[in-house]
C-alpha cells in the first residue's frame, strides 16, 4: 500500500516516471521504502529545502498509522 502510494506521488513529481524504483525493506516494526529516480529528477523528490520529501514522510506516516508499523522513506541518489 504504502510502496505504492510513494510510486505514485514520485511519478507525478519527475520528468522521468520510467526511472521511479521503489524498494521495500520490511522489518518487525518498521518498514523501510527506498525512493531512487534519475539523476536529474533528484531535486524534484527532495524539494526545495527538503519541503516535498517532508510532505511525502508526512502523508507516509498517516497512511501507515493504521497498519500500526512505522515506515521510513529513503531518497537515495
Amino acid at each position: 500500500m504504502e510502496k505504492d502510494l510513494v510510486e505514485y506521488i514520485a511519478k507525478s513529481l519527475v520528468d522521468d516516471p520510467a526511472g521511479v524504483v521503489v524498494n521495500v525493506i520490511e522489518g518487525e516494526k518498521s518498514t523501510i521504502l527506498e525512493l531512487k529516480v534519475s539523476p536529474d529528477d533528484i531535486g524534484k523528490v527532495i524539494g526545495k529545502q527538503g519541503r516535498i520529501a517532508k510532505a511525502v514522510r508526512t502523508i507516509l506516516s498517516a497512511s501507515a498509522t493504521k497498519s500500526g508499523k512505522r515506515v521510513v522513506l529513503e531518497i537515495l541518489d
